[in-house]
């Protein structure tokens, strides 16, 4: 039975990274569908780079909040975990994009970006933090 979980796992896995759109070595933009099995799993940093009023007005659960336009915006992502994968997400996702760059160059292992951001997010009628 454990085996069998761990099959539906991984081929589970493939199908969703095989569907992914590799933009970098480390980045990987995604689509809703994905973010919603790959922030389920173990150890993953979910990041909202939006300002802290768009936060505030709605937010992936277990988000956190690091604003891209912070004068402090790289001291606070440099306190995250490189070696744990990150979720970036932003209002429509060239924040985001910008955000993963920086975080590649910073060292980070893994970093998936969602495509279209927060408004695909709401588009495709997924739960928000109010």
């Amino acid at each position: 039975m454990k085996n069998s979980a761990t099959i539906i796992v991984l081929i589970l896995a493939i199908c969703l990274f095989s569907c992914s759109t590799k933009t970098e070595q480390g980045i990987t933009v995604v689509s809703t569908e994905e973010i919603e099995t790959l922030k389920d799993l173990n150890n993953v940093q979910l990041v909202d780079v939006r300002t802290p009023v768009e936060y505030q007005s709605g937010h992936l659960f277990n988000s956190q909040n690091i604003d891209y336009n912070s004068p402090t915006f790289e001291a606070d992502i440099s306190k995250l975990d490189k070696e744990k994968p990150v979720i970036l997400y932003c209002q429509k996702g060239g924040r985001s994009a910008k955000c993963a760059e920086i975080m590649l160059k910073a060292g980070f292992k893994k970093i998936y970006d969602l495509k279209g951001g927060y408004s695909e997010w709401e588009h495709a009628d997924l739960k928000v933090n109010l």
